[in-house]
């Protein structure tokens, strides 16, 4: 039992760092109808990044909005070349290709600068294990999922109390009605790629200490954030959390009890059940299109 109930703990903190890429995929759509297939590219150089600052000198704390900042010059650096033309050409599949080789070239320059080792992210945080229902614990597992919760419900409230962020949830609702109501839809866009990929970029500092930091680290989490968005539903904050808790702890336990070879299919299995029976997610809602 007490086994069962520290892979719990770590499959909990492993899900919420995937709600958290999940959550940068749903910032999107909820936008411009578009997803960043680059996004775990996102966090890997918020990673690679906040190491770099890390080992310069700069505190873990002090580190963390300076990396924020980056990925959101990222973000909206992706959403200006990649995105925006195919939103004006009205190219059904040319921010998919945009942003997939946009992320293939972040991770080319990842390794061209940081090399192609996995690294070492100090943690900052005792190492040791605490005891918490007779389970042990790590100090940085709690602070994923603290840290993972208090940046889902800050963008909650700005979308709900903010005037801008009532600007996005405007954009989310109607953008033909957003625009003639005097709304920068385009800039709303911007912003949403540059908040998903801040999102992600803070994911990456976070699960750093817990993993070992490279170029290629990106790939696997975004493909199982983009998993979990689709598990959890696109259009639904608290699909994304329940499915990030269903794939991680499903992950944690299944390697373990199983093999870590068999680790990713039940995610897997999981996906095409979700798509098969109820396409539009597990809490997410049926869109209704008018043409």
């Amino acid at each position: 039992m007490q086994i069962l109930i520290q892979l719990i703990y770590s499959g909990i903190a492993l899900g919420m760092i995937y709600a958290v890429i999940a959550f940068g995929y749903q910032l999107t759509f909820a936008t411009s109808d578009t997803l960043n297939f680059g996004q775990g590219e996102s966090l890997m150089l918020g990673a690679l990044v906040g190491l770099s600052l890390v080992n310069a000198g700069v505190n873990y704390w002090l580190m963390i909005p300076i990396v924020c900042l980056f990925g959101a010059l990222q973000g909206a650096l992706v959403e200006r070349i990649g995105v925006r033309p195919a939103i004006k050409l009205k190219s059904e599949f040319g921010w998919i290709m945009s942003t997939i080789a946009l992320g293939i070239i972040f991770k080319n320059v990842a390794e061209n600068l940081w090399g192609r080792d996995d690294l070492r992210f100090p943690s900052p945080l005792p190492e040791s294990p605490m005891q918490l229902l007779g389970a042990n614990v790590l100090p940085m597992e709690v602070l994923v999922v603290v840290g993972a919760l208090a940046m889902m419900l800050a963008v909650e409230f700005f979308n709900r109390k903010t005037i801008y962020g009532k600007a996005v949830v405007a954009t989310f609702n109607d953008r033909d009605a957003a625009r003639l109501m005097g709304i920068n839809t385009g800039m709303v866009i911007t912003f949403s790629y540059a908040l998903s990929s801040l999102t992600a970029a803070f994911a990456g500092v976070l699960i750093a200490p817990l993993t070992l930091t490279g170029a290629t680290m990106g790939a696997v989490l975004g493909l199982k954030a983009f998993a979990v968005a689709i598990i959890g539903g696109l259009t639904s904050g608290l699909g994304i959390v329940v499915g990030g808790l269903i794939l991680g702890i499903a992950e944690t336990t299944t390697g373990f009890y199983l093999s870590t070879g068999y680790k990713d299919v039940p995610g897997l299995v999981l996906l095409l059940i979700v798509l098969a029976v109820k396409p539009q997610g597990l809490f997410g809602k049926t869109a209704i299109k008018k043409v």
